[in-house]
């Protein structure tokens, strides 16, 4: 066995596997274009540098026994060894932009770039939150237009733009709910929730005192509507539903749920974290729910991923409106814009600071705007039918979680992997070496060894045959017993397989430099 040493924190590329000399070693570890890069910490040397400086003027020191006593630690590095460094990083990176990214429940579609030059454009990129309202009427205007949008959209009557995600949103809307529920003096402390939601929805309701009951769904992945009715009584304040739902299917008894609901006199919550699949078709409030979070960066196109910025906006029906949280925007009779910060009598209060994220704002605004009511429309249309057209090729080799046409996306489980010695995970590695992300794999939980997959509507059916072409050849080979790629892979990535618990569990995150045995030892 052979192996090239990247020192501490960096994996060692094993070339024993199986089908090993189909990759073969280079003396520098390099392949091809795909360029073995040290830490950056391992590239510095003692007094190279990148710009000249002037020398610091000689002054009182005022630190006293605070000043540093050795040296900062960082690297002395050339300006074309830090380029490099970040560009071949850059290089390892698999984003939208390279090539399809078929995560479900995640809807990673492709960021327009008027957006983003837009969101660039002085006047928004430069503001600053404690300016006085009277210097950020356009900006103040360009939340109130979207918030106008987002209210049609869903036929709601408020909305507040703080939150910063989808999960912060839960965590407004479940706030909401509490307060009127204590307004009233009916001081309830039950939530519902099934068993296919979103992890943040049971941890949201916690989170805001609540305790939680599961509901499980039935054999078509939907919500056991006798079971939740079952579940309903005086001490429940909400019931939280995604619709679609997790597994990508529309809940079709939504009407009776909300009406079983209400007649219980508890809010109904709507998880809007896939409402890409039915906007311009049909208005959540029209399906009965109180109040809703949108994610910005799922249906209308921000930026999704690398630890955010995020905007979770929330709609609030008429019979939730007077406890929304601010800020809010109105318009004067002159047609200026004021913030009301705590509206609704200070029910909830601020949900954080200042307004929220105006770069996400400008974006969705964008997107909305060129795409107009026709257009989204048009998208939501398309992503249902790019889900039905995998649903449908995939079927030649794969299996589906549930029977019948799906919406937004498609759901697998591993009933097709069923003796082949092959994982889901295994499967997953493999889609690396043919150049795709995987898909969400292992969830939703309810579905054993779940393949969720999300096209989008951004995506060509030329991008969309590239993907069933290459995941129906896995599925054969798989079936054909080539169980030993399969645990191989990936082999031509820039690292191998990692023991991804152990470095959750017990991350390296500091370099520490490297003891000289020989120094050492004399």
């Amino acid at each position: 066995m052979t192996a090239i040493d990247r020192s501490q924190g960096r994996v060692a590329r094993d070339t024993a596997d199986a089908d090993a000399s189909m990759v073969p070693e280079t003396a520098t570890g390099n392949r091809a274009l795909q360029l073995e890069e040290p830490l950056i910490f391992e590239q510095g040397t003692p007094g190279r540098i990148g710009v000249d400086l002037p020398p610091v003027p000689a002054a009182t020191n005022r630190l006293g026994g605070t000043a540093r006593k050795g040296a900062i630690g960082l690297p002395d590095l050339a300006e074309p060894q830090v380029v490099r460094h970040f560009v071949r990083l850059s290089q390892k990176n698999y984003s939208i932009d390279s090539g399809l990214f078929p995560l479900g429940s995640c809807t990673m579609k492709y960021n327009p770039r008027l957006n983003e030059k837009v969101a660039r454009m002085p006047g928004f990129a430069d503001l600053h939150p404690l300016q006085p309202v009277s210097t950020i009427q356009g900006a103040l205007g360009v939340m109130a237009e979207l918030s106008d949008w987002l209210k049609r959209l869903t036929g709601m009557a408020e909305i507040t733009l703080a939150p910063a995600a989808g999960a912060h949103g839960e965590l407004a809307g479940l706030m909401a709910i509490r307060a009127a529920h204590v307004a009233r003096g009916d001081a309830r402390r039950r939530v519902i929730v099934p068993d296919s939601a979103h992890g943040t929805n049971p941890a949201s309701a916690v989170l805001c005192g609540y305790t939680v009951e599961s509901i499980p769904g039935t054999a078509d992945g939907r919500v056991d509507v006798a079971t939740l009715k079952a579940a309903l009584g005086p001490d429940v304040a909400a019931v939280m539903l995604t619709n679609p739902n997790t597994c990508g299917l529309f809940e079709r008894d939504v009407r009776a749920i909300a009406d079983a609901v209400h007649e219980v006199g508890a809010y109904f919550y709507g998880d809007g974290a896939n409402f890409n699949a039915i906007v311009g078709r049909v208005k959540p409030a029209e399906l009965g729910f109180d109040c809703m979070h949108i994610n910005l960066h799922k249906t209308f196109s921000t930026p999704h991923g690398g630890g955010g910025p995020g905007s979770g906006p929330v709609v609030f029906a008429e019979s939730l409106a007077h406890v929304a949280p601010g800020p809010r925007i109105q318009t004067a009779d002159d047609g200026s814009y004021t913030v009301d910060a705590v509206p609704g009598g200070g029910a909830v209060g601020r949900l954080k600071a200042f307004f929220g994220q105006m770069g996400m704002f400008t974006r969705a605004l964008a997107y909305m705007k060129s795409l107009g009511r026709d257009g989204l429309h048009t998208a939501s249309g398309d992503a249902v039918l790019a889900a039905n057209y995998l649903m449908v090729r995939l079927s030649e080799e794969m299996s589906p979680a549930f029977d019948g046409p799906a919406m937004h996306e498609c759901l697998f489980d591993d009933s097709f992997l069923d003796g082949t010695g092959v994982s889901t995970l295994d499967f997953a590695k493999a889609m690396i070496d043919e150049g795709f992300h995987p898909m969400t794999m292992y969830f939703p939980l309810v579905v054993h060894g779940a393949m969720l997959i999300e096209p989008t509507e951004t995506e060509s059916k030329q991008a969309l045959d590239q993907l069933v072409d290459a995941l129906l050849s896995l599925a054969r080979r798989a079936k054909a017993g080539e169980a030993a790629m399969f645990h191989a892979a990936p082999r031509y990535a820039p690292r191998r397989r990692l023991d991804e618990t152990l470095a959750a569990r017990k991350p390296i995150l500091r370099w520490t430099p490297p003891v000289d045995t020989r120094a050492a030892a004399e």
